[in-house]
């Protein structure tokens, strides 16, 4: 790297932490001119992806790398020359001493406070003309960045060429190629998986593919599932798309014919095609002709409208006589077909494939609409378009088809570590995860558990991640990690953790998650100054959002979960208080309608454990229900389980008692606002919490009915029965626990005697 007292000469040259990437001076073929930038450093052939004076060439080898007085890094001429010929150019670095510049093992030059980890530039927002994995094409709404390839004028002139590749900021995103300012191929809209004109992208073993569209930014990212496979996309300095040796052949859409037959018969179609005479599409007599396999027309001009169905879109299509056209905004999303396409003009660039594409409706009168539904389909035209690539470069080889996949329902440690076989979750490189945390530095610990240790990073794309780093000497282990990455990569809810990916090279294992600047649920409610910032609405807040994300764990989700590790250390806070359930390596999956099971190996914490898992092996959805019942016992007064009170009861117990008298409402943290909460609201919640900790499993409320509970307050509850766990003592553990406060499991006597009827929704 290059700090602020450092300058890098003519000849010198820095690498990246893995030496996959070189940064330095470099000329082209015979070429005397000097230009900076960045290559393959482990390949023969000399390979550019990235250029920083590409229209300022140094004229000889005097030239000179440094950071300017304000803390830009710039290039000059030579050692003499005050003015830069390029320069990062970024205004708020002049107070920052300790910048440096370093070049990652994606090919990422980026200038960083390495203390802070705070970004200030990187190479990856100013591509020249090749696409790396991570980089992103596309636009931030906010500050205009905009990143696009731009060609070079030839093989041997880096210099901004005439063509150029960026995503489309009218209508629906599309890539457009550009020759000057006419358009000149386009990759058609985005399905939910892949661009709707591009087939190569189906291929399901290379590339990963992330695609962004929201008010803050578009973009398009890919990732390699293989580090060894180098790849790149690069933009021609012909501008030209090299398309397979398969044929087509061209035709008209329903209801439209050539508009010069003639030039059609010796296969020249540049005229298009031109609605029939007779055709009428406003009689309300017409239809919709469905065309499958589409890459649907140029989506610069069309209506967007992401809040409606694909039914009422049809519906509002038809109600308007200029709409010609519709088909949904993303065809291949998780949720089905949803938003809305309308056309209202020339329908540009419309194709069909053998098995690529998407639905497509065209607006058809009755007499084409009834030839269509006769046979169903019309000719099929194929027309496979491969990447843009230069001839420039013939290493590394390039293909371009990110996509993503599922995740099998098994896997062994081989399968994770030649990074084949993983379907849905990307695979970080160790280098990067390294470059991320700082090379794992204390000052970037957030924490440890019997995982191991958790570290807060940021990515080289300013993304602030939390890296969850297997300890070689965990008591969890392998088992655990791949438990965690079969589960997590597959549950999606508001109130769990999103999982970003893993990392497994050599002997390290990792997770990567997104990152919750509030920590866990435990640093703020067994502090007493953060405590205090958590008022009641907040509290119940947690509450519901716990009770919402176990809800979902056990009824609402692909797969029953029972995660068995439910504790205040495993809900983590985002920077709304918003929970989320985490660390899924104890959790177990159930099918069908199965609710229970049994285990030899006893996991998970003393304290959140049930009485018949803890003593027994025995765990379902109702252990869940237990665990949660704690962590409410824990939230309202702010004490941990393991509390030991006056009378030696632990906090279950010494809640217990308070109700019995009572007294419940004394248990209320004296440090919330008396001011932000119901009295009858806290009760209702201690009363809920007391019906999920009953000793007998059967008596506990399920979720669905706990949620129910939570939400409406004119219910009449159950009594509740003795809970266990009343008592607390020393007991040696055995089953890979640790000593500690462990309930006797002396139930003592019953105060009640009513059974718990489920409170039904109606």
């Amino acid at each position: 790297m290059i700090t602020r007292r450092q300058s890098l000469k003519d000849g010198d040259v820095i690498f990246s932490q893995g030496k996959r990437f070189a940064f330095g001076f470099f000329s082209l073929g015979t070429s005397k001119l000097r230009y900076v930038g960045i290559w393959y450093a482990q390949v023969s052939e000399l390979t550019v992806v990235w250029v920083a004076n590409r229209d300022h060439p140094v004229n000889d080898t005097s030239g000179l790398i440094k950071f300017s007085s304000r803390g830009n890094l710039c290039v000059y001429g030579s050692v003499n020359e005050t003015e830069p010929i390029w320069s990062t150019d970024v205004v708020d670095t002049i107070s920052e001493p300790a910048l440096v510049a370093k070049l990652s093992d994606l090919g990422n030059l980026v200038l960083l406070n390495p203390i802070t980890g705070k970004s200030f530039w990187e190479s990856f927002n100013h591509p020249t003309d090749t696409f790396l994995p991570f980089m992103k094409l596309g636009f931030t709404r906010k500050d205009g960045l905009d990143r696009f390839l731009t060609s070079w004028k030839s093989p041997g002139d880096p210099g901004s060429g005439n063509n150029t590749y960026r995503i489309e900021r009218r209508g629906f995103p599309q890539l457009i190629l550009y020759k000057g300012l006419s358009p000149w191929w386009r990759t058609g809209s985005w399905t939910g998986q892949r661009w709707s004109g591009v087939p190569e992208m189906t291929n399901k073993f290379i590339f990963n593919v992330s695609f962004v569209n929201n008010p803050d930014e578009v973009s398009i990212t890919y990732g390699v599932l293989n580090p060894l496979v180098i790849t790149r996309m690069v933009l021609n300095e012909t501008g030209t798309v090299q398309s397979s040796p398969d044929k087509f052949e061209c035709s008209c859409l329903p209801g439209y014919e050539p508009k010069t037959p003639q030039a059609w018969s010796l296969r020249d179609a540049s005229d298009g095609c031109k609605r029939r005479d007779t055709a009428s599409i406003c009689n309300k007599k017409e239809g919709f002709a469905k065309l499958k396999r589409v890459k649907v027309p140029n989506t610069s001009g069309v209506s967007v409208d992401m809040n409606i169905t694909l039914k009422e879109c049809e519906k509002r299509c038809l109600k308007n006589c200029s709409c010609v056209a519709y088909a949904s905004a993303y065809y291949e999303s998780e949720d089905g077909a949803n938003g809305c396409l309308t056309w209202h003009g020339d329908m540009l660039d419309t194709r069909t494939y053998l098995s690529s594409g998407q639905d497509f409706y065209l607006r058809v009168d009755k007499a084409e609409l009834a030839r269509w539904n006769g046979n169903g389909s019309s000719r099929k035209t194929r027309l496979v378009l491969i990447l843009i690539k230069s001839n420039r470069h013939r290493k590394p080889s390039s293909t371009f088809a990110p996509s993503s996949f599922d995740l099998e329902d098994s896997f062994t440690l081989e399968d994770l570590e030649d990074k084949s076989r993983n379907r849905e979750l990307p695979l970080f490189e160790l280098s990067t995860i390294a470059a991320a945390t700082n090379n794992f530095c204390f000052q970037n610990k957030l924490g440890a558990g019997g995982f191991g240790p958790v570290y807060k990073g940021v990515l080289q794309n300013g993304m602030d991640i939390a890296v969850k780093r297997l300890s070689t000497n965990s008591g969890q282990g392998m088992e655990e990690f791949k438990n965690e990455v079969k589960l997590i990569s597959k549950l999606q809810h508001r109130n769990l953790v999103r999982i970003l990916g893993c990392c497994v090279e050599f002997e390290e294992k990792m997770l990567i998650y997104e990152y919750l600047p509030n920590k866990s649920l435990d640093y703020f409610i067994f502090n007493e100054e953060r405590r205090a910032e958590l008022d009641w609405p907040k509290r119940m807040g947690i509450i519901r959002g716990i009770a919402r994300g176990i809800l979902y764990l056990h009824q609402d989700s692909r797969l029953r979960i029972i995660h068995r590790d439910l504790k205040a250390s495993n809900v983590l806070l985002d920077n709304e208080m918003i929970p989320k359930i985490a660390d899924f390596g104890m959790a177990r999956i159930f099918g069908g309608n199965q609710i229970e099971g049994s285990t030899n190996r006893v996991v998970g914490t003393y304290g959140y454990m049930s009485p018949e898992y803890a003593m027994d092996g025995q765990f379902s959805i109702k252990s869940d229900v237990y665990s949660f019942g704690i962590l409410i016992f824990e939230i309202i007064p702010g004490n941990k389980n393991s509390t030991t009170f006056e009378d030696s009861s632990n906090l279950v117990g010494h809640i217990w008692d308070m109700w019995n008298k009572g007294e419940a409402i004394d248990i209320i943290d004296k440090l919330m606002d008396q001011e932000t909460y119901d009295e009858s609201e806290v009760m209702k919640c201690i009363h809920i919490g007391l019906l999920c900790v009953q000793e007998n499993a059967l008596d506990r409320p399920d979720m669905s009915t706990v949620v129910f509970m939570l939400g409406h307050n004119a219910i009449d509850l159950p009594s509740p029965k003795h809970p266990a766990f009343t008592v607390g003592r020393k007991r040696s553990v055995k089953n890979g626990g640790s000593s500690g406060n462990w309930p006797s499991g002396e139930t003592g006597s019953s105060f009640n005697d009513v059974t718990l009827t489920n409170v039904e929704g109606r």
